[in-house]
């Protein structure tokens, strides 16, 4: 398993890039879709949501459970990864590239900082 050190994570197993036009990308953990298996399904909130940190921004359906999303900062969809609409099991395959799930404009950028790095979320999951 991998978890690349330019992203910082949450307990809930989702990662997250601050980019340089100040989204910020959103997807799951490589642990995360190992857990959950083949993925069928991702649903997720429209364009122009609101979300809070924590709160709910989608699900993920897999073969065997549905999972449901948590936003790791509040802040605004600005984009979403129509491509996992046809290839939802891109989130297996490469879930820091092609498997991206959102891009949120943060309410306050420096609250992705606070999050987990690499090798804090390495440790918390015991890998």
């Amino acid at each position: 398993m991998q978890f690349p050190d330019d992203l910082r994570y949450t307990s809930d197993h989702e990662w997250v890039r601050l980019d340089d036009d100040g989204l910020a990308t959103i997807g799951v953990t490589d642990y995360a879709q190992s857990e959950l298996g083949d993925i069928v399904f991702v649903e997720i909130e429209a364009v122009g949501t609101e979300v809070e940190a924590e709160g709910s921004f989608g699900s993920v359906e897999a073969v065997k459970t549905v999972s449901e999303l948590f936003a790791p900062v509040a802040g605004t969809i600005e984009a979403i990864n129509d491509g996992l609409e046809d290839a939802p099991e891109s989130v297996n395959s490469d879930p820091y590239g092609e498997g991206w799930m959102v891009k949120l404009r943060p309410t306050d950028a420096a609250s992705v900082e606070a999050l987990m790095s690499a090798e804090e979320y390495t440790e918390m999951i015991g890998a």
